[in-house]
């Protein structure tokens, strides 16, 4: 005779759907896990607050950045590429580089909406350093480090309004820190002398396919900022946008 295996009951067979359940549900939990530990785009976000950045430019500049980042094109942005993983620090002299915000992943409007929430209301630390520029790329180059997911990308985003005049500068700084697989790109406010944009082209932007966008000013921060941000979130294909 042949065996044959007896055949299942009512509760055998239900048990056997909650077992492939269970499965599936270990399958997906893992899938979404994994998904969760890598992003786009790491990008590490470096606010000039040095003396030459009085109060009216520093709100300029900070409501700038928060309402770049709240506009619909750059949350659009964020939530297409499944979002990106964003810290924040205010920097000036040698040893002022205070955090404004940690290692924050966004992707949806809520997380957005927080984010730019908090940088708005950032109480300013200090405002009577000068500008160690190379200070503050050593410490946004140390920040990835601390990064709590794997991301495809790495960028600094450096803010300022004029050149290096404290300590070593961006070359050391690339020299000595950890800048592989970075691009350091600029977010440069025009006006002053010596003049920022032409040091900002020629010493502080690194890595392939780094940029600059100019501001006419700090109250035209906000503009560049969203430019810069859609850049560096999608890459080039928006970077015509005004």
């Amino acid at each position: 005779m042949i065996a044959t295996a007896p055949a299942l009951s009512h509760h055998g067979r239900l048990g056997g759907l909650v077992i492939l359940a269970a499965l599936a549900l270990m399958v997906w939990t893992g899938s979404k896990a994994n998904a969760q530990s890598q992003c786009a785009l790491s990008l590490v976000l470096a606010i000039d607050v040095s003396s030459s950045v009085d109060e009216r430019d520093y709100r300029l500049q900070m409501d700038g950045l928060a309402n770049a980042l709240r506009d619909e094109t750059v949350r659009r942005a964020i939530a297409q590429v499944g979002g990106i993983q964003v810290t924040a620090f205010e920097w000036s002299g040698r040893r002022q580089q205070v955090e404004i915000v940690p290692w924050t992943f966004v992707a949806g409007d809520e997380t957005v909406f927080a984010l730019a929430d908090r940088l708005q209301g950032h109480p300013r630390r200090y405002q009577e350093f000068p500008t160690a520029l190379g200070y503050a790329l050593g410490h946004a180059a140390g920040r990835f480090g601390a990064a709590p997911l794997r991301c495809t990308r790495h960028v600094i985003d450096v803010s300022g309004d004029g050149v290096n005049n404290e300590g070593f500068g961006p070359g050391p700084a690339y020299a000595n820190f950890p800048f592989d697989d970075v691009q350091v790109n600029g977010l440069v406010i025009a006006g002053a002398d010596p003049d920022p944009v032409a040091y900002y082209r020629n010493e502080v932007l690194f890595g392939p396919g780094a940029f600059m966008e100019v501001a006419n000013g700090f109250a035209d921060f906000e503009a560049a900022m969203k430019r810069k941000l859609l850049r560096e979130i999608v890459g080039g294909a928006l970077s015509g946008l005004k």
